[in-house]
């Protein structure tokens, strides 16, 4: 509990300086539906990333964390969704997700006050898409774990949905570094799975 605490406020710094005078990730109101399952950490920020400016979209990130998430025994540790809601028809393939996650997880390894001399290692590939999407990707972010002080390999899958107006595009991400095979996926799948373009 008192990693998660730590994080939490490390990351609440972060998001504070970038954040504008007007948004408020507490009591901005989403257009759209995604879940938020009962005892799951909840994060919004605005887009661009204060930790990660070099990201040029506009929009809204928005995070659901597992209850375990930062609990290195369990087999939820660094098992997470976010969600960018982002302005317009956004390009993406696999070597646009690669950069963009390793700009994200650099930025956020340096946030909490790690040297980032390890790089972040990113790979994707675009694979038969999901459902409804647009365009599906899965792959492996591989950087310094700033909680455990060791190199971690995150298993990822990506989801791409442009919804009827075109004038928003939805990137979900679902994270951990259980096999895919695993049921934590389950729960993470889940949010995608019940996500609405609409309220």
């Amino acid at each position: 509990m008192k990693i998660l605490a730590i994080l939490f406020l490390s990351l609440s710094f972060v998001i504070s300086y970038a954040q504008a005078p007007e948004f408020n990730g507490r009591t901005w109101e989403a257009p759209y539906h995604l879940s938020s399952p009962a005892n799951w950490g909840v994060e919004r920020f605005p887009i661009p990333i204060g930790f990660a400016p070099k990201i040029s979209y506009k929009g809204v990130e928005e995070i659901r964390f597992t209850p375990d998430w930062a609990k290195a025994a369990s087999d939820e540790y660094w098992s997470y969704d976010f969600l960018w809601y982002l302005e317009g028809d956004v390009k993406t393939d696999a070597k646009i997700i690669e950069n963009n996650l390793q700009q994200y997880y650099h930025g956020l390894i340096t946030a909490n006050g790690i040297d980032t001399s390890n790089a972040v290692i990113t790979t994707f590939k675009e694979i038969a898409k999901d459902t409804h999407d647009v365009k599906t990707f899965n792959g492996t972010i591989q950087m310094f774990d700033y909680m455990a002080k060791q190199t971690i390999v995150i298993n990822c899958k990506v989801h791409v949905k442009i919804c009827k107006n075109k004038t928003k595009t939805f990137i979900f991400y679902e994270l951990s570094p259980k096999p895919l095979s695993h049921i934590v996926w389950q729960s993470l799948d889940a949010l995608w799975t019940d996500f609405k373009c609409k309220k």
